[in-house]
């Protein structure tokens, strides 16, 4: 695949929140076995956040866990990150592609059946779709599509399925079921209060 099964955003806030610093919480997932970061510092400004990317990328060469930067192409080749992620209201992903050439991941963020179809056609290597269910890990999040937005963004694109928003240990395999390819998860792994690299292993284990 395209991308691993599980995909773990560190997301700055919900890191802060859960008393664990950036790079601790790579570590310990990286010990884990999770195959694919995503940075993504809502927070922060431009020159912190290339600094951290920089310590990720440093921190996960020679591994084949792959790097992904939430918002910043124009830093992706610069902290030798793998590849952006963006947003529905970040930089086009025609203008991404030409930064970055046929080398680098541009993921896209989806939340309704339009955006999907539209995603399919713009040239991103993988699609995200969510809130699958409600999530406290954006300040206004989109609404939630539940399973059957899933299913329905399956059929509408052949590109790489990544599914994101309140996916818990319980609900990954439905997830899956349902058509992603990938689950993306944040708080499920960061913010339960118990060690991270065990809450990784539960959830790759879980989506084997």
């Amino acid at each position: 695949m395209l991308l691993p099964r599980l995909y773990v955003i560190l997301d700055g806030t919900t890191l802060a929140r859960a008393g664990l610093s950036l790079l601790g919480a790579a570590e310990d997932l990286l010990s884990a076995g999770v195959g694919c970061l995503q940075y993504r510092d809502k927070q922060s400004e431009e020159p912190m956040i290339r600094e951290n990317a920089k310590a990720l990328s440093s921190l996960l060469s020679g591994t084949s866990c792959r790097l992904i930067l939430n918002d910043y192409p124009r830093l992706v080749q610069e902290t030798g990150a793998d590849g952006v992620h963006l947003g529905q209201g970040d930089e086009r992903v025609d203008v991404a592609r030409a930064l970055l050439g046929a080398d680098r991941l541009i993921g896209l963020s989806t939340h309704t059946d339009e955006q999907v179809v539209l995603a399919n056609s713009v040239g991103a290597d993988y699609v995200a779709i969510g809130p699958v269910f409600a999530t406290a890990t954006k300040r206004n999040p989109e609404p939630v599509i539940a399973l059957e937005g899933v299913a329905r963004a399956r059929r509408l694109t052949s590109k790489h399925l990544v599914a994101i928003g309140g996916i818990s240990l319980a609900s990954a395999k439905e997830v899956v079921a349902a058509g992603a390819d990938s689950v993306a998860v944040v708080g499920a792994i960061l913010s339960t209060g118990r060690p991270v690299r065990l809450a990784a292993q539960e959830f790759l284990q879980a989506l084997l």
